[in-house]
């Protein structure tokens, strides 16, 4: 494992996606396990995408001692137009990866049929009612985290959630990740947790693998922090801990 750290930027990488997902289980568990003992319930955030997988996989295998009882779950971002049962909703992601295995006290799930703005605000009341304890996040192709694509992101957003149009960039990425065949069925509007929503989690943990994630990488950690690449405000982050594999490392 190699590290180093830049502003509030703590970047961790690991020869392999194994190890680097493990490395990302264990400090979430961790975290949790101290935050339990602390209150009564926790809230986590998760992400849904193929770079999480080995992250889940391994937090899965590894919190049978959790008391998810006391855990309150809600997802990034989702499809506006998009049933939850539908194989490529994220929540339905995260309902197949970890909670058909471990139960939270509550999964809050943003439904893509609703009428967007009422389902921003809703989900908005959500998250203002239970503040963030741990975010776990991912970075794309264009530097976004959720759906704050360049040309949406907003690092003094006033909103927790909110719809955006999405970037062409964003939707080729989710058929290179074989979410979807071809580029005419990715839709093109999302509900996202906004910037400032991410940020006012108390620890942020980021899973970044892949060689199409190495310039994101780069832009993130010695680039200017910028719109351009929204990703970059994680170094002004309270606490950030970003995970690579070899691949995506390898720029820095």
């Amino acid at each position: 494992m190699k590290q180093l750290t830049i502003d509030h930027l703590t970047v961790l990488s690991y020869p392999t996606r194994r190890e680097m997902g493990d490395a990302v289980a264990a400090d979430v568990k961790a975290q949790l396990k101290k935050l339990l003992q602390e209150k009564e319930t926790v809230t986590l955030v998760l992400a849904s995408a193929p770079s999480q997988n080995d992250f889940l996989d391994s937090l899965r295998s590894q919190s049978d001692d959790i008391p998810w009882d006391r855990i309150v779950c809600f997802h990034l971002d989702e499809y506006v137009g998009l049933p939850q049962n539908a194989p490529q909703s994220f929540s339905t992601y995260l309902q197949n990866r970890i909670f058909s295995v471990h139960t939270p006290k509550l999964f809050h799930r943003i439904n893509g049929l609703n009428d967007a703005d009422r389902e921003c605000l809703r989900y908005s009341e959500l998250l203002a009612a239970q503040p963030i304890d741990i975010a776990c996040i991912g970075i794309g192709e264009n530097g976004h985290i959720a759906f704050n694509d360049p040309h949406v992101a907003d690092f003094q957003d006033p909103f927790l959630v909110k719809k955006v149009e999405l970037d062409e960039t964003s939707r080729v990425q989710q058929v290179n990740d074989g979410c979807f065949d071809k580029l005419e069925q990715v839709p093109t509007t999302a509900i996202t947790l906004t910037i400032p929503a991410i940020l006012s989690a108390s620890a942020i943990f980021c899973t970044v693998p892949g060689d199409r994630k190495k310039k994101a990488v780069k832009d993130t950690v010695h680039g200017p922090i910028s719109v351009e690449c929204p990703a970059s405000i994680l170094r002004n982050a309270r606490e950030c801990r970003m995970y690579l594999d070899e691949e995506s490392a390898s720029l820095l």
